[in-house]
């Protein structure tokens, strides 16, 4: 299964997500279908940030992983545009969940500015 966490404040804000796990067997096309449109998404969600919105996220990624933050003080225009991208992305992500329950699973995780940074300690949810 493929999960998706998405890290938001409650103001409503989201700073960053998390992406990992893969669809099921790789013997499935179905599977494969459903982990390429997860990262495409995910990926052109790093790149908008950069070309789109003028900022440069903190990117982890390796095979059926990617994290991706804001860097601390987005703010004004370019928090707008961020969130913009970051819905756009969700919704993408929300209509495969919908389609692939048992497949794809994204889950709202309270933002924890602390913890941002801490790769020891990561995001908790």
């Amino acid at each position: 299964m493929t999960t998706i966490k998405v890290y938001g404040a409650a103001s409503g804000m989201i700073h960053g997500f998390e992406a990992g796990g893969h669809a099921g067997s790789a013997q499935s096309r179905r599977n494969d279908l459903i982990c390429c449109a997860v990262s495409v998404l995910t990926q052109t969600c790093v790149n908008a940030l950069e070309a789109v919105a003028g900022i440069t996220p903190h990117v982890e990624i390796h095979d059926g992983y990617l994290r991706c933050v804001l860097p601390e003080g987005t703010e004004g225009g370019a928090m707008e545009t961020a969130q913009i991208i970051f819905r756009t992305v969700l919704q993408g992500l929300t209509d495969i969940e919908k389609t692939n329950p048992k497949k794809i699973r994204i889950q709202q995780v309270e933002w924890r500015q602390a913890d941002a940074y801490d790769e020891s300690s990561a995001l908790r949810s």
